[in-house]
């Protein structure tokens, strides 16, 4: 089972989210990654960043994490640089509040509390469950779980 940091976050919500730095200290510690992007098509610049854009990256910097990066496109311009690119097998999805978004890779990016099947992403499910019973869901049919809270699924 996958266990994705969601904004980079394994301990709860942290003001270091969808930073570089801490997107690699998830890489490092053998988690996958959920970041925020905007994609800017005017000055060609990527950023992170959950409610704005708080951090530049390159596009080599995400081409040499794409395997472990679950990408929110924040932006049209962002999913639309996705969905055109060809250099890299990037996983992405945009959703706002929907029950389920297929990402990119054909995984079922699912909201919390919904039904799920084994080709699920299970998202967030300490907003609808006892953060002590998290580590129950270790024992999911479901292809990955993504939250706040990976350390202690670990």
């Amino acid at each position: 089972m996958k266990l994705i940091a969601h904004r980079s976050n394994i301990e709860g919500q942290s003001e270091k989210e969808n930073s570089p730095e801490q997107i690699d200290k998830c890489i490092n510690l053998g988690y996958n990654v959920e970041i925020d992007i905007r994609y800017d098509k005017v000055t060609k610049i990527f950023s992170l960043g959950h409610d704005k854009p708080q951090y530049q990256i390159t596009l080599e910097w995400l081409i040499n994490r794409s395997e472990y990066l679950w990408i929110h496109c924040k932006n049209i311009d962002s999913l639309y640089i996705f969905s055109s690119n060809t250099l890299c097998n990037f996983n992405y999805f945009w959703h706002q509040e929907d029950d389920f978004t297929l990402t990119s890779n054909n995984y079922i990016w699912t909201y919390p509390g919904k039904p799920y099947t084994s080709r699920s992403i299970i998202v967030m499910p300490e907003t609808f469950i006892n953060l002590n019973e998290l580590s129950t869901f270790k024992s999911y049919d479901c292809y990955g779980i993504c939250s706040d809270y990976v350390s202690q699924l670990k």
